[in-house]
């Protein structure tokens, strides 16, 4: 049986297949619109599974919580969760999923994924209450889109493993079949240019001759260009069944292991009163990594065993930390 946050992935890549899929028709009146509502939607996805992932899937972890009005006009002492008006309780919005993953459980992201959903989510809120019908917007969701894909891909990647190898993420370059050199001379009206002149002051503030694992916008030039050429990495399929078999997948690793060394320190700081990242801490810690149920050694090239490891941790593990330090009252 899959995990609720497994379940919660597998939405998240539908909704980013279906924004690429509407994205990259030859000829779809809506394209810009479509694909960052389904695009933020499926951003949105992917951080609720990380929260389910680092909280044990725990359901709870991603409703909005209130005090209550009680009948007698106080607030309830307790945090219950705030429902809608067909009575479900409510879920925690894209930035505060992001929040969460970040501070609450300290997982690093870089800079450049949240400005990027800033911006496209100021276009999907622009695209919603009002009608984008510019050039130049469009040639900003192309850069926006790209930049956005390659995030989600070594976000996934990292934090879930090599689960998109089946998929081809890419958007078809609009200057394949648009004139970008024209677009200057295109009229804006206030609300587009407004948006635009949000994007640009975010842009500035990034190299643009530096292309990094994460990125605000990426900017794609096509050539047409004839090119003769026999280099090429040379592959060879064979049925041999006496063949080396490689296998890449680690299944459901990421589901046991959710938490890294960052947010197992985190994690812990926050728990207990006297809790401290010295030698104490460290001895403990890899007394821990020994045992299976607590810690698992991710190889992070299956190709070369013997390069570079990351520790992963079960937050079980907790309940070991416990004997050592004092947890904090609630």
């Amino acid at each position: 049986m899959k995990s609720r946050s497994r379940l919660m992935l597998e939405k998240s890549v539908a909704a980013m297949l279906s924004a690429i899929e509407i994205y990259n028709k030859p000829d779809f009146k809506y394209r810009e619109e479509t694909f960052s509502v389904l695009c933020i939607n499926s951003w949105e996805l992917l951080l609720k599974a990380k929260v389910l992932n680092l909280a044990s899937n725990k359901m709870t972890s991603l409703y909005m919580m209130e005090f209550r009005t009680l009948t007698s006009g106080k607030k309830s002492k307790v945090l219950r969760p705030k429902r809608n008006r067909s009575g479900n309780e409510m879920s925690i919005n894209l930035f505060e999923a992001y929040r969460v993953v970040t501070e609450d459980y300290g997982v690093k992201i870089d800079r450049a994924v949240s400005d990027n959903l800033i911006a496209l989510t100021e276009i999907r809120d622009n695209s919603i209450h009002f009608v984008n019908n510019d050039l130049l917007l469009s040639m900003k969701v192309q850069e926006l889109g790209s930049a956005s894909l390659q995030n989600y891909l070594h976000l996934v990647s990292t934090w879930f493993g090599d689960i998109l190898a089946q998929y081809n993420f890419y958007l078809m370059p609009l200057s394949f079949f648009r004139n970008f050199d024209d677009a200057p001379g295109v009229a804006l009206n206030s609300s587009e240019k407004k948006v635009l002149d949000y994007i640009k002051n975010s842009e500035s503030q990034y190299d643009d001759s530096e292309i990094s694992d994460y990125n605000l916008t990426l900017r794609i030039e096509v050539k047409f260009q004839k090119v003769k050429s026999t280099s090429g990495l040379p592959v060879q399929l064979t049925n041999d069944p006496t063949a080396t078999t490689i296998m890449l997948s680690e299944e459901d690793m990421a589901d046991k292991y959710p938490w890294d060394y960052d947010t197992l320190s985190t994690r812990l700081t926050k728990r207990y009163s006297d809790f401290k990242m010295n030698a104490k801490y460290h001895r403990v810690r890899r007394e821990l990594e020994e045992d299976k149920r607590y810690a698992y050694l991710r190889v992070l090239n299956p190709l070369n065993p013997e390069g570079g490891i990351k520790k992963l941790f079960n937050p079980n593990i907790q309940k070991e930390f416990d004997k050592h330090y004092t947890k904090i009252k609630a």
